[in-house]
């Protein structure tokens, strides 16, 4: 079992910046790709980010990529989401999420535990 608390969210105007934490226990999280995910109102849950075991890998949905960097601290057992350039549209509920597979860090259906969720709100 992993258990994934998300931090830092918040109230931001556009063009600002968050970071996102989330802090992991249980099982050693260096064993687990690391992901972020968000979900808008009305909307369906998208993929943000992801980072592999070693931090070798990142990946960046199309809308985030140049704004957003993902990283990992694997002694702290922290996963980070470093949010620039924040636009109206990156209002969110943003959720950490661990996966024990090789395979797709993209699709939510391949992570195996979940946070609760932080609310990123960005003002116009």
């Amino acid at each position: 079992q992993v258990q994934l608390v998300e931090s830092g969210g918040g109230l931001v105007q556009a063009g600002g910046s968050l970071r996102l934490s989330c802090a992991t226990s249980g099982r050693t999280f260096s064993s687990y790709t690391g992901g972020w995910f968000r979900q808008a109102p009305g909307k369906e849950r998208e993929f943000v980010s992801a980072i592999t075991r070693s931090g070798g890998s990142t990946y960046y949905s199309d809308s985030v990529r140049g704004r957003f960097t993902i990283s990992r601290d694997n002694a702290k057992n922290t996963v980070y989401l470093q949010m620039n350039s924040l636009k109206p549209e990156d209002t969110a509920v943003y959720y950490c999420a661990a996966s024990s597979r090789f395979y797709g860090a993209t699709m939510s259906r391949t992570y195996d535990y979940w946070g609760q969720g932080t609310q990123v709100t960005v003002s116009s």
